[in-house]
């Protein structure tokens, strides 16, 4: 099973929006594994975006994320990254199809509610960056059998 980061921005949970984008991934079918609210610091908002450092946006990016709460999920689930990005939606809101989390529940870019890893390798480097290992709870969901062939 692949797991990923996913994170409720704090656009996302000013808005009342953290039980709606559970329950999407909840539906879908995937477990999770890892929750926690927290309020970021500048530079661990930093370390997060560190891929989006040479972007003119990178400094309003970083202040924003530090500025509120942030809910950190940990997902678990057969193609959960190309799977979750596929359910938030296109990263400006305004390019996103409805039935998307940003498609559904975003205006501007800039208040995109949403974060979800990239890749294989983004997840692995940003589930380690928002969780201790201790954080991560292993469990066997008894509906695996209902969701997995």
């Amino acid at each position: 099973m692949e797991r990923t980061l996913i994170a409720v921005k704090s656009d996302g949970v000013q808005r009342g929006l953290i039980g709606e984008i559970i329950k999407r991934f909840e539906h879908r079918g995937f477990k999770l594994i890892g929750l926690k609210m927290v309020k970021p610091t500048e530079d661990l908002a930093k370390h997060h975006y560190i891929d989006l450092k040479d972007k003119p946006f990178y400094a309003g990016l970083c202040k924003f994320t530090s500025a509120g709460p942030f809910v950190a999920m940990c997902w678990e689930g057969q193609n959960i990254v190309k799977m979750g990005r596929d359910m938030m939606g296109e990263t400006n809101p305004a390019d996103s199809k409805p039935g998307t989390i940003r498609g559904d529940l975003c205006v501007q870019v800039g208040r995109n509610i949403i974060h979800g890893s990239d890749s294989l390798e983004t997840a692995k480097k940003e589930v380690a960056l928002w969780f201790k290992p201790e954080e991560l709870i292993e469990w066997k969901s008894c509906a695996e059998v209902y969701t997995y062939e």
